[in-house]
């Protein structure tokens, strides 16, 4: 009987309770088996995020705002975490979540990824239930939904 010992964990966060669960989730499997754990958020640019009218802001300010949010994201997360003895990494990804998550899970070999069913308030709980749908079905590692 063989036993199963993953070597990577990566989990996906969007700063929701729901996700510094997963996250929670991941860093105890990474801590119970010595995996390397990625702590990964995925921002989607908004499509006219600067609104109906008017111009549209410089590219920067864009950029700047997406890494302001991510930087949160992952410090929110962090600090609610014990990684103590955890080997971990951060990651930003800016792009479709499930496709952003499915490219980290396959350039990192990841032995799981780890998700919440749903992201914080109804819009969110509309997109990120469609991203953990997708993520079931086309990951390249087995995923683990926390509620």
């Amino acid at each position: 009987m063989s036993v199963w010992n993953p070597r990577t964990v990566v989990v996906g966060v969007d700063g929701s309770q729901e996700s510094i669960r997963a996250a929670n989730t991941a860093a105890g499997l990474a801590k119970a088996t010595g995996a390397k754990l990625i702590i990964t958020t995925v921002v989607r640019p908004p499509e006219g995020w600067w609104g109906v009218v008017g111009s549209p802001p410089p590219a920067t300010a864009l950029g700047d705002a997406l890494a302001d949010a991510q930087k949160e994201v992952l410090d929110t997360t962090v600090n609610a975490l014990d990684l103590s003895g955890v080997d971990y990494d951060t990651d930003e990804e800016i792009g479709d979540p499930a496709s952003r998550l499915i490219a980290v899970c396959e350039s990192t070999d990841a032995d799981v990824l780890v998700i919440g069913k749903h992201g914080g308030g109804l819009l969110k709980r509309v997109v990120l239930g469609s991203v953990a749908h997708h993520l079931v079905h086309e990951a390249p590692c087995p995923v683990l939904l926390v509620p």
